[in-house]
């Protein structure tokens, strides 16, 4: 008899997943330490115990409680075989240095999102976040059917991980803002905390950027270290009391129409796995995509119901600004892609797909004019 092709065994694998991340969906995100599996001895003896530093809190919804839901869901699928054990950014690894802890194999996997590895691996801030780039459903199937994935592995394989997309959420806001911003001038000598691309645009406008790991940012905001920051969706932000001290909060967030989340694994330790663990691996974080989008969508109306009675303005960007913005995004794009030939192939990967994406998307969605 023919062996089994790897997309026969991952057909196999992927009935039983999706079973058992059924059962586990259905399930409230659980609180840290408290199982979602349920009581009584485990089917399989455990194949895999990881410790998974992650760069965002759990308690934080939507950009820091998947991880959660990815643990259950794993442990669930393999019937006990496979646990991811979460840690909170800075117990183990800080939180914007898990690649390289993972690389080290300090840690066997991580959490975390790629743009904080634009330093040294400069397409990652493409795999993490584009400025006026895709929506998350576009940045879903260029990733899984537009050539995304081979190239994101091709890339990291080289610095020793093997990344899996495991979490998604929609557009951040612009960001939260002392006093209001009506022109590029506005930016000039602004100490603002930014990330990824979106903070070299800044820079080029005269903004000094900083960056800032999540929980640092109310302390920085708070005693005037900084002017504003961007970070996240509402829900998150409230929940860091950014509009406590900066009551104009801007939109759209042009900076990150998508934020893409990974679950990073040493590439060594990943390719020793059996191939029904990867394979479930692989199909738990692809749950977790649609269950991270589904979530981010949901929690963010009731925030943005609360901004009037908290006296928050929620202000768009001057359309000026913002098509300046545009223009200057554009060039960095460029320089970056001149300057390093990874983050031109990704560049021009995303772009190709979304020339013949623009086609489908411009016929077959209703515009919004409300």
């Amino acid at each position: 008899m023919a062996r089994r092709t790897l997309s026969q065994r991952a057909a196999l694998v992927a009935v039983i997943v999706a079973f058992a991340v059924g059962v586990v969906s259905s399930l409230a995100l659980r609180p840290r330490g408290q199982t979602a599996v349920a009581a009584g001895p485990a089917l399989t003896a455990i194949r895999i115990k990881w410790r998974v530093p992650a760069a965002f809190g759990t308690n934080l919804k939507a950009l820091g409680d998947n991880i959660l839901y990815v643990a259950d869901a794993a442990k669930g699928a393999s019937g006990g075989a496979i646990e991811l054990v979460p840690y909170e950014p800075g117990e183990i690894v800080p939180a914007l240095a898990i690649v390289d802890a993972v690389r080290d194999a300090k840690v066997s996997a991580g959490y975390t999102w790629l743009g904080y590895d634009q330093g040294k691996i400069p397409a990652s801030a493409l795999i993490a976040a584009v400025p006026f780039g895709m929506t998350p459903w576009e940045f879903m199937a260029w990733w899984y059917d537009g050539g995304g994935r081979a190239l994101t592995e091709s890339i990291y394989h080289d610095y020793g991980v093997h990344p899996l997309l495991c979490g998604i959420i929609g557009p951040e806001t612009a960001g939260w803002f002392r006093k209001p911003i009506e022109s590029a001038a506005d930016l000039v000598g602004l100490k603002i905390r930014f990330a990824g691309i979106g903070g070299q645009v800044l820079e080029r406008l005269g903004a000094s950027v900083t960056m800032l790991p999540g929980g640092e940012i109310f302390q920085a905001l708070e005693k005037g270290a900084i002017d504003a920051t961007e970070y996240s969706l509402p829900v998150v932000d409230e929940m860091l009391g950014f509009d406590r001290v900066a009551p104009f909060n801007y939109f759209p967030g042009w900076h990150q129409p998508f934020t893409s989340f990974h679950l990073v694994v040493n590439l060594d330790r990943w390719q020793a796995l059996q191939v029904a663990d990867q394979v479930l691996l692989d199909t738990v974080c692809a749950a977790g995509v649609t269950r991270n989008l589904a979530r981010g969508e949901a929690l963010q109306g009731p925030v943005l119901a609360r901004f009037e009675d908290k006296g928050i303005a929620a202000r768009s960007i001057p359309k000026a600004l913002l098509a300046e913005l545009e223009r200057v995004t554009d060039e960095v794009l460029e320089a970056e892609a001149a300057r390093d030939a990874d983050f031109d192939r990704v560049l021009r990967s995303q772009r190709a797909f979304r020339r013949d994406y623009a086609r489908w998307q411009r016929l077959a969605y209703l515009s919004r004019t409300d």
